[in-house]
């Protein structure tokens, strides 16, 4: 089993190179950010592919003959096209839903920096194989994506478990943007993709991305560290700093028992799981079923297909940045507690889209479309200053905030799955707008109502089954947040 080391800053060696005084926090916040930005492009990738791997006669026509690849479609017949996209797109969600479990199990065992890594190599070398399995049969292709499925749902809960041990209070909802590097991924992807079927054919995107995330793992391996106390290059000041404001409970909380009984009860916890299922199935509505719809009822072509497929996400990145900036400047200045700062971030990541989103399949001005899908978009990622951040509010402590993630994404991301699978029985004709207006309808209402659970039973309170309290300049920190109290702004931690 994965342990913490305890307190040695006498066993770290000093250096006086210029990367040694970047700061490690800020190279974590890297690694992350584009972690999963390569994570979500070799996710991704199948989304955009699929338009041009599965096509009509009149469409294969129409491409560029020495560019004309289709996927081996084992004897299906036409009709059942949308069904077998529909299909291969939800392959890589079922087993992403079961592993979200296993991830924080595996990240208690061996640390997040194996567990995020491996995950990420076995997902790089299933898109290198990617044409391949389409050439043989699309079961295959449906293999490969389950078990890049299966190694992709192992990344959140790795990663949220190292957040609560590196990153101070008053830091996370900045830190949390980071998470966001999807969404440039999603974005980079789209709008690439878009220029390699036109210009190459489908088959080099998957080369692309897996050879990306073979890179990425390299680099991860190389400047990821578990823990503050392993980093080789890390100064003694920023050590001290995060050993203070963390908490002495995180250093021993790696060898305590994740409480999933408590877990599973916890009112709290499946708060944030049932609001985060209705934003990720609209989230998903854009990410998967985006360019279909642009492609058969606005009819782009590819290239300009992806590029305004992918440049909401794009977008996105920046203003989670910014939700995240202005979350932790209310709560560093008492303005609001923090399970308001929540809930209205939430809120603003729910609701606005969803009711964003019964309008598209009514506007008939493409330019008033784009602009409200835009702003659909760029609302969602509101969520990372919301309740995706009060997973750590409820149990900071290593190995249980990714446990408490584990059980949300095996619920919330089920929508993941649920949301293709629903475009693909509802809109069986894609060129029909009445379809899917409906499909829209179906997800704005999903957004909309999910948030009033989370409305009436969320919390930022850490929970009692969190095990250890926190030590007490963590404690004074986290009275001065929730109570608003009149008191210093800035926070300035107890001498021991």
């Amino acid at each position: 089993m994965y342990s913490i080391p305890r307190k040695s800053v006498e066993s770290i060696s000093y250096h006086s190179r210029l990367g040694d005084k970047i700061p490690a926090r800020l190279v974590l916040y890297f690694l992350s950010w584009s972690g999963f930005l390569v994570s979500f492009m070799m996710r991704n990738d199948m989304n955009f592919a699929l338009v041009a791997m599965i096509r009509n006669g009149t469409e294969t026509q129409q491409d560029n003959s020495s560019f004309s690849y289709s996927l081996n479609m084992g004897g299906a017949s036409e009709e059942d096209a949308s069904k077998v996209k529909s299909v291969i797109i939800s392959s890589f969600y079922w087993c992403y839903v079961l592993s979200q479990v296993v991830g924080g199990i595996a990240t208690q065992a061996f640390g997040t920096k194996c567990v995020f890594g491996w995950s990420q190599l076995a997902t790089a070398l299933c898109s290198l194989l990617m044409p391949l399995a389409a050439e043989v049969h699309y079961a295959v292709v449906i293999f490969l994506r389950s078990i890049q499925g299966f190694a992709s749902g192992l990344t959140w809960p790795a990663m949220y478990a190292i957040v609560g041990y590196w990153i101070p209070l008053t830091e996370r909802s900045r830190f949390m943007s980071s998470f966001q590097g999807f969404s440039i991924g999603i974005g980079l992807t789209y709008a690439i993709c878009g220029f390699i079927i036109n210009t190459f054919g489908w088959p080099l995107v998957f080369y692309t991305t897996g050879l990306l995330g073979i890179g990425w793992c390299i680099l991860w391996y190389t400047l990821a560290f578990n823990t503050p106390q392993e980093h080789p290059r890390i100064t003694k000041e920023e050590l001290n700093y995060i050993e203070l404001n963390v908490g002495e409970d995180v250093l021993k909380a790696s060898t305590m028992k994740v409480p999933w009984a408590q877990i599973f009860r916890s009112l709290p916890v499946w708060a944030i799981a049932i609001t985060t299922f209705g934003r990720i199935f609209v989230h998903y509505v854009f990410i998967v079923s985006g360019p279909t719809f642009m492609k058969h009822i606005l009819k782009f072509e590819y290239d300009t297909n992806g590029i305004l497929s992918g440049m909401p996400f794009i977008f996105s990145y920046l203003s989670s940045v910014l939700f995240c900036y202005i979350a932790d400047k209310l709560l560093l200045h008492n303005i609001l507690g923090m399970t308001n700062v929540r809930k209205l971030f939430t809120a603003l990541s729910q609701i606005i889209p969803g009711l964003l989103i019964l309008c598209i399949g009514y506007i008939e001005n493409i330019i008033i479309l784009l602009t409200i899908w835009f702003i659909a978009v760029i609302f969602i990622t509101a969520s990372y200053a919301g309740a995706m951040a009060n997973i750590i509010d409820l149990a900071p402590n290593y190995g249980h905030s990714g446990a408490v993630l584990a059980f949300c994404q095996t619920i919330h991301m089920s929508a993941s799955f649920l949301s293709p699978l629903t475009a693909g029985f509802l809109v069986t004709k894609e060129d029909s707008i009445d379809q899917w207006r409906i499909f829209f309808v179906v997800s704005g209402i999903i957004s909309v109502v999910t948030y009033i659970f989370y409305q009436i039973f969320g919390t930022a309170e850490i929970q009692s089954w969190n095990m250890l309290r926190p030590t007490n300049e963590q404690l004074d920190e986290e009275i001065k947040i929730l109570s608003k109290e009149d008191q210093e702004t800035k926070y300035i931690p107890k001498s021991k």
